[in-house]
């Protein structure tokens, strides 16, 4: 192995621009997440935890990257080893090529992010530029203390970030990061390991071989084989992304950056590096459904602690370690192109009666696979009465809307009691379930019912939702009810194209201008048809939104349709967990029940 330093001039690191959604890998670790782009650009870590400020902020117009990447002219490529969030960037240029194998250390440390790359010359010389600029507070904390250890070893601070590099004992350092050029022989390798916590490090540093072992080891145990569902490799992979979303406090985030835009200078960016409730239960039901026990655990854990802490006053959504989410601000950044830079988020501030019915729902799937303790038992109390003090009172629903009596919320609420009620029918809850559960739906019944006879929107909005499709799939009423036949029969009509499906309709303007199509709504219609006994028609919604993902197998949480690319964050936890989930329910064979007892429960 050779290696040269250089830099790009004046000593400053050359920019690495943001990619399209469809081109990025991600790397998580319980703790936080990384986002690599095809030139070997990690442009996007915030740590040491989820919400914190990211030191690698070039994603979203921000200074701070870390970059291992081609110097000559390539082609990118790469793919995740099965069943773990290990990626493999691989790169063919005109002289060989060249691989970088990275992943953070898993299971991640709370307080310190390990963040492991390893540089192989595969077939012929590999010629790589690296590039480490961390800035911490999103790129505006200058770098400061750069010094090299007499071992080769490089330590830096940005902020109140400290970082520790190994593997760069040849770079040079100049005003905003370190440089050097690194040349192998064919078949040669070189490893990286790059540190980054909010106070002091270990003073053992983390060595390669065994990091990179024990995190194998650890993806091997974490990720089941599910060699029962319908795409294994698939959903082993959404089993993973879902995995490396949640921390060992239980709490899963809905995804792992904020300010990417579902619609270009529309201002509809938000941040989802928190734990979503609603998303949450959602993931423990697919895990459920597919057998891995180990996320349904954390969720069932987190959820339970939720309602045992805030009771009626639950919030629709937390930081990972069960805290307020903070008020949403702007960060005075150029954002990802097309988007607004913004932190925080205002849903703190929103009362989402349809929480209440998911986290039944999950409670209910962890009581059928045995997995409900008495600490849950009691969560579900708390959870059935707060719906029945609260279930007349307005919403914002599952779209974060206005205010108002939404027939979803209600509904899912009536799929949550049904549930816990057929879990434990001898429970002394089934009772008191049932009762609720029917009060809830007469009541919506009596003005949430269109006269064409699918559930509309809310009283006062006659258009149909694709959430209402949701309910039936969960129980709230039978398959073969009226309403939920109507329901489908409309979404179909009115909005789907092409075997996706819309939320619902803004206004007057054609579907796909107002915005992409809602992947999680595609994969609940192949459950509705599945539901219905219409196996070819499930398959056929289930393989197109399956398709709708980006070159690293990554789903966000719209499709534009028309430009075939990814709008909002990524990953999207709960579209990984409705394809984890129809992955599992397509494998069994349509079974169209009669009956209000219907409701899909998991075999």
């Amino acid at each position: 192995m050779n290696t040269t330093s250089s830099s790009g001039g004046n000593g400053s690191p050359a920019v690495f621009p943001p990619h399209a959604l469809h081109d990025y890998a991600f790397l998580g670790d319980g703790e936080r997440g990384a986002l690599v782009g095809p030139d070997g650009a990690v442009g996007w870590l915030c740590a040491p935890s989820w919400h914190d400020d990211a030191v690698f902020a070039s994603l979203i117009g921000g200074r701070g990257v870390y970059a291992v990447t081609p110097r000559g002219p390539y082609v990118s490529g790469g793919y995740y080893e099965d069943g773990s969030l290990v990626w493999r960037s691989r790169w063919v240029g005109t002289d060989g090529i060249a691989e970088c194998r990275e992943a953070l250390a898993f299971p991640g440390e709370p307080t310190r992010a390990v963040l492991l790359r390893q540089v192989r010359a595969i077939d012929g010389p590999a010629r790589l530029r690296v590039v480490l600029a961390p800035h911490a507070d999103y790129g505006r904390a200058p770098l400061r203390d750069v010094r090299r250890l007499d071992d080769g070893v490089w330590e830096l601070r940005s902020g109140d970030r400290r970082l520790r590099w190994q593997g760069g004992a040849d770079a040079v350092a100049g005003e905003q990061g370190l440089t050097m050029d690194l040349d192998l022989a064919q078949g040669a390798r070189h490893d990286f390991v790059l540190e980054c916590s909010g106070g002091p490090l270990p003073r053992e540093l983390p060595r390669p071989g065994p990091a990179w072992a024990a995190t194998e080891s650890a993806w091997r145990r974490a990720v089941p084989s599910l060699t029962g569902t319908a795409t294994p490799e698939d959903a082993r992979r959404s089993c993973a992304v879902l995995r490396g979303l949640t921390s060992r406090g239980g709490g899963m985030v809905a995804a792992a950056t904020t300010s990417l835009p579902e619609r270009a200078e529309e201002g509809r960016n938000y941040d989802y590096r928190y734990v979503w409730l609603r998303d949450q239960s959602m993931a423990g039901q697919a895990a459920a459904a597919a057998g891995a026990h180990d996320l349904l655990d954390d969720a069932v854990r987190f959820t339970t602690e939720r309602l045992h802490a805030d009771g009626p006053r639950l919030a629709p959504a937390y930081t990972v370690h069960g805290e307020r989410v903070p008020d949403q601000e702007a960060l005075d950044l150029p954002g990802y192109p097309g988007g607004f830079d913004r932190v925080g988020n205002r849903v703190h501030g929103q009362f989402q009666l349809d929480v209440l019915g998911e986290c039944l729902l999950l409670f209910a799937a962890a009581a059928r696979a045995g997995r409900l303790d008495d600490a849950g038992w009691e969560a579900v109390g708390v959870a059935v009465r707060a719906v029945s003090a609260l279930r007349r009172r307005r919403d914002a629903g599952i779209w974060e809307l206005e205010n108002r009596r939404w027939t979803h919320s209600r509904l899912i609420c009536v799929a949550g009691l049904r549930a816990v009620a057929r879990a434990a029918p001898r429970h002394p809850l089934t009772v008191e379930c049932a009762r609720l559960a029917d009060a809830l739906l007469a009541a919506t019944s009596r003005d949430c019912v269109h006269p064409d006879g699918y559930w509309q929107r809310a009283p006062e909005l006659p258009q149909v939702d694709a959430s209402l499709l949701l309910p039936a799939v969960r129980g709230a009423l039978p398959a073969d009810d009226p309403r939920t036949r109507a329901t489908l029969a409309a979404c179909r009509r009115d909005l789907a194209h092409d075997h996706f499906l819309y939320r619902f309709r803004h206004d007057e303007r054609p579907l796909e201008d107002a915005e992409g199509a809602f992947l999680l709504c595609g994969f609940v219609m192949a459950l509705a048809e599945h539901q219905q006994g219409d196996l070819v028609a499930a398959f056929r919604w289930f393989e197109r939104n399956r398709g709708a993902c980006g070159a690293s197998g990554l789903f966000a949480e719209e499709f534009d349709i028309a430009q075939r690319q990814l709008r909002g964050n990524l990953p999207q936890a709960f579209v990984h967990s409705l394809l984890l989930e129809s992955s599992a329910r397509l494998a069994e064979p349509p079974r169209p029940a009669k009956g209000a007892d219907h409701g899909t429960d998991p075999v």
